[in-house]
Formats: C-alpha cells, sequence, structure tokens
C-alpha cells in the first residue's frame, strides 16, 4: 500500500540502502540518549549481537565519555559524510609514484617524448656521491616503472659532477643519462674508466641488490616509526590505525568496587579475558581485580589490608590521606593507575610507576578506608609539577573534593618550598576544578581584605 506517494518495500528499499552507506570513518546525525538532540556523530566500530546491528559512535565536539552503543533507529541515514582521509592518501599516493625517481627527485619533471619512451633517469648535475645519494628519498613501493639503478649510472653521475667542478664558471645544468649517453661517455672518459673498472663492478653487483634492501630499511624504519611514535591525542593511537578504533572503545560495561558500581567513561588496558564480562569486580583496599563475587569473596578472607599501603600522613574526622612510593609498593599502584585509566582519557601511565608518589584520600569507617581520590606527582620534577594525574572517584563527584585534593597538593608544595603547578595539558573536568578552586581562593583573598580596611 502506498505511504505518501512511495510504496511500502520502496521505502525499505530506501532504509536498506541508507543503512548499507553506514561504513567504519563515516559521519552522519545521531540521536542522544534520552534526548531530541540530534548531533553529528563519527562511526567508530560496527557488531551484530542476535542479528541486530549495532554501531559505537562518538559525537564530535563532545567528550567521549558519552561515546556509545547505538542502533538503526537512532542514525539518520539521510546525511552520510563518507570516511575522510582516504582519498586524499590515494591522491597523494599517486602523486609521490607520478615524481619519484629511484636516485633522487628531480627540480624540473623531464618534458621531452624521448625521456618518457625511453624511461630514463634525470639526474642533476649536482647530485651527491652514493653514500649520500642513498639519503635522498627511496622511490614509492607502488612504483612500476621505476628506473633500475647501477653502479654505471652512479659512476656517470660522479664522473659528471667532476666535470662540473672544473667549469665553474659555467651554470650548472641538469643532464638526461641514457644507455647512448652512458656509452659517450664511457668513450671520452677511457683512462678513468679503465682504472675503475673493477670499482664498478663491485659497486654494480653491490648497489644492484644493496640499494633495494637499503630502500626497504628506510621503508620499514618508517613503517616502525609511525606505530612507536608517542600519540599525540587522548584516544592513545593514532587516527586510522587498527588499534585507534580498539581505544577509542569502551572496554568495560560496569566495575564494582566496594558498595558501588560504576560505568566506566574511557577504555582501560585490563586483561582480555575480564573485558569480555558483564562487571569486573575490585577490592576496594588493594584494588586487585577479580572476574566474579564468589572469586571477590575468596580474596577478600585473604586481604589483611583496610586501607591504602604506604604511610597516612594526614587526618581530620573521617578524612585520611595516605602516601604510596610507587617503586615500593608497585602492584597497588599498578591497579589505581589501571583504575584511573577508565575515567581519565590523557592518562598514558600504567605500569612504570617508580618515578611517582601517589597521594590517596579515603573516607574512614569501622570497616577500614574506602578510596574516594587521588593525585600523583613526580619524584623529581624539573618543571616543579606537584600534580601529574589527579582523580575524584564519580560516586564521590560535587561534594568538593575536588577542591581537597587541590589544595593538599599546593600544601605539599609549600612544605617542600617549592612553587607548584599542575601538569598541562588538563582535562576537562580537571580544567573545571582548578577554575573553581583559585575562583574560591581569589575571592578569599579579596574579602579577607576587605575585613582589614
Amino acid at each position: 500500500m502506498p505511504i505518501g506517494g512511495v510504496k511500502m518495500d520502496d521505502a525499505l528499499s530506501i532504509i536498506s540502502d541508507g543503512l548499507s552507506a553506514v561504513t567504519e570513518g563515516c559521519k552522519l546525525p545521531v540521536r542522544m540518549k534520552n534526548t531530541e538532540d540530534w548531533p553529528k556523530a563519527e562511526v567508530i566500530s560496527i557488531r551484530q549481537i542476535k542479528g541486530v546491528l549495532q554501531y559505537y559512535v562518538h559525537y564530535v565536539d563532545y567528550n567521549k565519555r558519552l561515546d556509545e552503543w547505538v542502533t538503526e533507529d537512532r542514525l539518520d541515514t539521510r546525511k552520510i559524510e563518507p570516511p575522510t582521509g582516504k582519498d586524499n592518501d590515494k591522491s597523494h599516493a599517486n602523486t609521490t609514484t607520478a615524481t619519484t625517481t629511484g636516485l633522487n627527485t628531480p627540480k624540473n619533471p623531464p618534458t621531452t617524448a624521448a625521456s618518457t619512451n625511453n624511461k630514463a633517469t634525470p639526474v642533476s648535475t649536482s647530485v651527491a656521491p652514493p653514500s649520500s645519494g642513498v639519503a635522498s628519498r627511496p622511490p614509492s613501493p607502488g612504483l612500476e616503472e621505476s628506473p633500475i639503478v647501477t653502479g654505471t649510472t652512479v659512476l656517470q653521475a660522479a664522473l659528471q659532477k667532476k666535470t662540473a667542478r672544473k667549469r665553474k664558471s659555467q651554470s650548472s645544468t641538469e643532464t638526461l643519462v641514457t644507455d647512448d649517453s652512458s656509452s659517450s661517455l664511457s668513450t671520452a672518459n677511457n683512462s678513468l674508466s679503465a682504472s675503475l673498472t673493477s670499482a664498478n663492478n663491485s659497486l654494480s653487483a653491490s648497489l644492484s641488490g644493496g640499494l633495494s634492501d637499503v630502500t626497504l630499511n628506510i621503508d620499514n624504519k618508517k613503517e616502525v616509526e609511525k606505530t612507536t611514535a608517542p600519540r599525540l591525542t587522548g584516544s592513545l593511537a593514532a587516527p586510522g590505525t587498527h588499534d585507534d578504533a580498539i581505544t577509542r572503545m569502551k572496554n568495560v560495561e560496569l566495575i564494582e568496587l566496594g558498595r558501588h558500581r560504576i560505568k566506566p567513561w574511557y577504555f582501560a588496558p585490563y586483561p582480555v579475558e575480564l573485558v569480555s564480562l558483564p562487571c569486573i569486580y575490585i577490592c576496594e583496599f588493594c584494588l586487585k581485580y577479580v572476574k566474579s563475587r564468589v572469586c571477590l569473596g575468596r580474596h577478600l578472607t585473604k586481604c589483611n589490608l583496610k586501607h591504602p599501603p604506604g604511610n597516612e600522613i594526614y587526618r581530620k574526622n573521617s578524612i585520611s590521606f595516605f602516601e604510596i612510593d610507587g617503586r615500593k609498593n608497585k602492584m597497588y599502584a599498578q591497579n589505581l593507575c589501571l583504575l584511573a585509566k577508565l575515567f581519565l582519557d590523557h592518562k598514558t601511565l600504567y605500569y612504570d610507576t617508580d618515578p611517582f608518589l601517589f597521594y590517596v584520600m579515603c573516607e574512614t569507617d569501622n570497616k577500614g578506608c574506602h578510596i574516594v581520590g587521588y593525585f600523583s606527582k613526580e619524584k623529581e620534577s624539573s618543571e616543579d609539577y606537584n600534580v601529574a594525574c589527579i582523580l575524584v572517584m564519580p560516586p564521590y563527584q560535587r561534594k568538593s573534593y575536588g577542591k581537597l585534593l587541590i589544595e593538599f597538593s599546593y600544601e605539599l608544595s609549600k612544605f617542600e618550598g617549592k612553587t607548584g603547578s599542575p601538569e598541562k595539558p588538563l582535562s576537562d573536568l580537571g580544567l573545571l576544578s582548578y577554575r573553581s578552586y583559585w575562583t574560591y581562593a581569589i575571592l578569599q583573598v579579596i574579602l579577607q581584605t576587605k575585613a582589614k580596611e
């Protein structure tokens, strides 16, 4: 039956075509949870559960903690933007292929038909000797018709350079090296070629297979640099890689910490066998993570801690601060970093905890000391940073505990005789906390000054 002038089959085919156009990396309007807003979102991943497609989306210009899995009914497939970057990479690759040569990239590409037909390699008169020529840009891996660089052409380039040095008064010009020119050069320089015959043969044998190895080594080195270079974003990965899609997605559904069940905000590198579970159970005293409540109960019968390891350095009413050395209490510090990564997007420290001190704030009752938040700092900071990471657990937020942690960090700096400052950049919630703290501190000083006057 027609609906609005469109048959039902046609309408379903339109919807099906729209959904088939939704791929990883594309952008389209998505309805946010519990709202009627349709902001633009990027599709990070697609999965199918019980025959139902689900899409993991990141809302553009929104914090990553709002990322979520959505179903088809929340997608507006009428305004799909294809993934960006792929076409640009292809065009860049084509450009590189068209302008790259085997030895060196010429300043001006050849314009004669003979150079195109004979696949000749333009070599400048100012070409460097073979040792420096290897450092020039290697040929593109996708170049099918790249000229073969042999010892003969390298030797001829060296001879040309020597000839050019003798003609200092003349301007340097580019010379086209072909098989015909190689015969004329060898005839003109018989005396020099005779003395360098053995060197030419060894150079030809080494360069025929050596340059390809050097090119592969350079390409492999570039690939290693791409994968091991420090990531500049909070997603901990370079955009467009396979790891990017993994680290940008929340991998933990739920954690249970003491009497609280908390939904994580970001990715954290917990073991794979635990990530697939509906909930991760964490001991609130030693922060050890287990797979079930039964395992947690067994652990609690053996765990003799009722407070964080380390020294209690401050106590007032029910609030206590403990100082933990990242070297002496490595296991606790690593577990604390893993827990904090669930709620800190820019945190990159997990296992190398030796150079850091951790200050854990707890609420104390008759059952023990329950973690509220913490901040860490370097033992020796060249920039006098007094905070590396700072976090208040979600159940205790909006209770001014963040201001207390910030004030405590500055009191430690005063005690050490230093001018402290947090590491940059701050997260969005960290920035709000520091602005709130300094607004309150400055207002207190102004009010006290007016009272004295």
